[in-house]
């Protein structure tokens, strides 16, 4: 592949060069686009066979997904489940913004679709909720009544949104999220001000078109307060952490030439932004050349459903895929958290072993005497072994193999290096070694 060249990728360097240094600005000069795209072709045919063994099938799952039913998405299960079949993807647990004129339970996507198991639930007061029956108009006073509320009839609820609520201290939850697409995107301040000009928002035009996936994972930062937070909560009691992918498809930008001959500029659910003068302003005056009214001028769609499912899932270990192996999976904890973009995780193992006892991720074992901790991923990386919010090991390969002598929550990061910088790739949730 070669490096973008086209007019429009000038206006990128412009633009990029114009702001002050940040992560995600850097990420997407186009040289370092390309040579990530380069890697994640090389991390492909790096793949090796996992021979650790963890007895569960690896189903990619999503948590925090949108569609019409929230306000603020115009996705359908047409858009969506294709999406989902592109990117390997067996469950979306669907996440909807509550309103009075539907139940997000009743009425929300359920069932098989296509090989896509569809499971309801909202975002709602600060949690992911996935109740077992219809709570509509069911009033409670407190985070932790609705919590309590959710939980009594066997439902799954994770705290989301950390960023927001880093003080609740609530009892009895199913987990919280331990990474959130939307909170990395909008901690980005000069991306943000990159999209509200019209050279940022030009200038990042050829770089989605060639490295759409790329330009997506620049946003990606590892989510130190998130985990923090998760090993905190860990030490208290069991959680289960997940990613969320807060996918909407409502970041997409559209320029259309008018009557009056001004580019009118809209987003992604129709919302008039601002009106153009390609007399005024020579960046967009050749985009306009040859059209007519009506006609779109550009395009710049950042978030379809399609990308932002294959930046990152939660992994869930089951046997088979039904409801009920999932409410399982995610009691237990048999979950791992991976950014699927850079390469495919599937065959990751993290286990603990004793004589001839073996325990998954999230298992409980009573006593640290003669525990083995084991972990190993289909490509080499860097392996962290972390107690309690510490790091407390690292090897470079495809496997970790560590004997501990101490109780505490355990649980493994993996990195890969990625265009010269190390990237978290797998997070997975902790096997706890009890007193």
């Amino acid at each position: 592949m070669h490096a973008l060249r086209s007019p429009l990728s000038l206006l990128l360097v412009a633009a990029l060069s114009s702001l002050a240094s940040a992560d995600a600005i850097e990420r997407m000069n186009p040289e370092r686009l390309r040579a990530t795209h380069e890697r994640v072709e090389a991390l492909k045919r790096e793949r090796v066979p996992v021979e650790l063994k963890g007895g569960y099938e690896d189903y990619r799952a999503l948590l925090h997904v949108h569609s019409a039913f929230s306000h603020d998405s115009r996705g359908t299960l047409e858009e969506i489940v294709p999406a989902a079949k592109a990117t390997g993807v067996r469950v979306i647990m669907f996440s909807e913004h509550p309103a009075n004129h539907y139940d997000y339970f009743k009425d929300g996507h359920n069932g098989v679709v296509d090989g896509v198991l569809l499971i309801p639930g909202a975002e709602t007061g600060g949690y992911l909720a996935y109740p077992t029956r219809s709570i509509q108009g069911e009033k409670t006073g407190s985070p932790q009544e609705f919590s309590d509320l959710v939980r009594r009839d066997d439902g799954l609820i994770f705290l989301c949104h950390l960023e927001e609520r880093m003080d609740w201290d609530i009892a009895g939850l199913t987990g919280s999220e331990i990474y959130n697409t939307h909170a990395d995107f909008k901690d980005e301040v000069k991306f943000l001000g990159a999209l509200r000009t019209p050279l940022g928002m030009l200038g990042l035009v050829p770089a989605v078109k060639q490295y759409p996936q790329e330009v997506f994972a620049a946003l990606e930062d590892y989510p130190t307060d998130y985990l923090k937070k998760f090993d905190e909560m860990c030490q208290k009691a069991r959680h289960t952490g997940v990613s969320a992918n807060d996918a909407h498809h409502n970041q997409a930008y559209r320029g259309r030439l008018t009557d009056e001959g001004k580019v009118q500029l809209e987003d992604a659910l129709g919302k008039k932004l601002l009106s153009l003068d390609p007399e005024k302003l020579a960046l967009i005056k050749p985009l306009v050349a040859g059209k007519k009214a009506g006609d779109m001028v550009f395009e710049l769609d950042l978030d379809p459903y399609e990308r932002s499912f294959r930046h990152v899932s939660t992994h869930l270990l089951m046997k088979e895929l039904t409801r009920d192996a999932v409410w399982d999976a995610l009691k237990a904890g048999r979950a791992y958290v991976a950014f699927d973009w850079m390469a495919d995780p599937t065959g990751f193992v993290f286990r603990a072993d004793r004589g001839d006892e073996s325990w998954p991720i999230g298992g409980e074992i009573p006593g640290a005497a003669d525990v083995r901790l084991r972990a190993a991923a289909p490509l080499s990386g860097t392996f962290k072994l972390i107690r309690n919010g510490r790091v407390t090991l690292e090897r470079e390969g495809t496997s970790l193999d560590s004997t501990i002598t101490e109780p505490g929550v355990y649980r493994v990061e993996v990195w890969l290096n990625m265009a010269g910088e190390p990237r978290p790739w797998i997070l997975s949730n902790p096997i706890y070694v009890r007193e």
